[in-house]
């Protein structure tokens, strides 16, 4: 009985005053892959792919994107400035350092956005300042669209119009975001989506034959 004491105590001590096992939190990269002390269910890697490339709809690329701004979206979604069910309970789990590294992590991958191909007169006045004239993004506050999905980029304008999504200072994406119609901000979100391939002379597909 003593020694079933003694065994369970050393391995409760192994898990470190945060819980779970310390190895799951080494890096970022661990934390990305493992879950941290969430635990497989919770890993990073399951919605927004292996090399934080997104899922090409509602999760978000991650790849390349600032360290502070990660890190700040962290924090938001653990004290519900931002309003997702999923995340919050993952974030939970993981302490400012985790987060800290899990950021860093991220930030340091190649980011695997290009620039719009195009943008409107709409565009270039209500987004162009701050998140650059290709979507390419500003400073750390203002970060790329380029390389978001338009279903991602509509449902965060949804998100911030009503108040889901909250946390810039200045209450910018709030104001622009309600005053923007149903229209308009598909016709932003869609400057994400990628170029149509070019369309093939007829004399070229029939050379292809």
């Amino acid at each position: 009985m003593r020694r079933s004491f003694l065994v369970l105590s050393l391995a409760l001590s192994a898990c470190g005053a945060e819980g779970g096992n310390p190895a799951f939190r080494s890096t970022g990269e661990v934390i990305a892959f493992s879950g941290g002390d969430g635990g497989a269910a919770h890993a990073c890697v399951t919605c927004h792919g292996l090399r934080g490339e997104g899922d090409g709809r509602l999760a978000p690329r991650l790849a390349g994107l600032d360290a502070g701004y990660l890190h700040r979206q962290l924090d938001d979604y653990a004290n519900g400035r931002r309003d997702h069910k999923a995340m919050r309970a993952v974030v939970r789990r993981l302490s400012g350092e985790d987060r800290a590294r899990v950021a860093a992590y991220y930030a340091g991958l190649p980011g695997t956005g290009t620039p719009f191909a195009q943008t409107s007169a709409l565009y270039r006045a209500r987004c162009a300042g701050c998140h650059g004239v290709r979507g390419e993004g500003g400073d750390a506050a203002n970060p790329p669209l380029a390389g978001q999905s338009p279903a991602y980029i509509a449902a965060q304008l949804e998100a911030w119009r009503a108040g889901k999504r909250r946390g810039d200072g200045m209450a910018q994406m709030l104001q622009v975001s309600r005053a923007l119609t149903p229209e308009e901000v598909r016709l932003v979100a869609g400057h994400a989506a990628p170029p149509l391939p070019p369309a093939r002379r007829p004399e070229a597909q029939a050379a292809s034959r």
